[in-house]
């Protein structure tokens, strides 16, 4: 009996560590995120244009999106998407990104990438429960620059702009053909409970501590303004 309950201890111990080590890798990814968004900020004339952050609806931070060495041009990555109204950015929903044409134009084994969500529509991809890039969502590659023209074909046709480094050096990426999908196992870690992608990103689930300081960063870079994208 004392061997059973033993046992049976260990196995809960067992349990509750695994769950602590998620917790902490969805911790990582967060505060990797916050640290991609302010160096792609920094970058002056390689980062995002200020522009174009006023004008974003939506955010999707891949900290380290790795080349997939066993498929031909495949990558895959973890990250974190955000989205904003009138009261600011929503808490942080876990997605991942997979794909089997991504190509590292620089030949890095690891890229940062930051998709920057324009509209109205291309918000509603990440409530699917799996979307392509190219595909279902217009997707380009973002001018870069301390401001660029709203008026840019880039601006008016794209759901979707991407940007990526790799060691703090701009990296082209190309990104079509890859699926974005949300991560609900790691939304699971991260919430403690059941939560949809959607309730998190329209605003109606609380944001967890560790995830302050990004939405912080976010605010800093990119202020609610009226008439921002999620308008057009």
């Amino acid at each position: 009996m004392r061997m059973r309950v033993a046992a049976i201890g260990l196995v809960a111990l067992g349990l509750l560590t695994a769950q602590l080590v998620a917790r902490d890798d969805e911790a990582d990814r967060v505060r990797a995120a916050n640290e991609v968004v302010r160096d792609m900020m920094a970058a002056g004339d390689k980062g995002i244009p200020q522009d174009l952050m006023d004008h974003a609806t939506c955010i999707v931070v891949i900290p380290g999106m790795k080349r997939a060495a066993f498929v031909i041009g495949g990558s895959y990555g973890a990250g974190i998407a955000s989205c904003r109204d009138s009261r600011g950015w929503s808490a942080p929903s876990a997605v991942k990104m997979e794909g089997g044409s991504i190509g590292f134009q620089i030949g890095a084994g690891e890229v940062d990438l930051i998709l920057v969500v324009l509209n109205e529509k291309g918000k509603q991809r990440l409530f699917e429960s799996k979307f392509t890039l190219g595909g279902e969502a217009a997707v380009m590659a973002g001018p870069v620059g301390r401001q660029s023209s709203a008026e840019t074909d880039a601006f008016m046709t794209a759901e979707i702009l991407t940007y990526s480094q790799s060691r703090g050096i701009y990296a082209g990426i190309d990104v079509k053909g890859s699926t974005l999908r949300p991560n609900d196992d790691e939304n699971r870690e991260l919430y403690g409970r059941e939560v949809s992608s959607r309730d998190i990103l329209e605003g109606r689930v609380p944001a967890p501590t560790v995830t302050k300081p990004f939405l912080a960063t976010l605010n800093k870079y990119s202020p609610y303004q009226a008439g921002h994208a999620s308008k057009r």
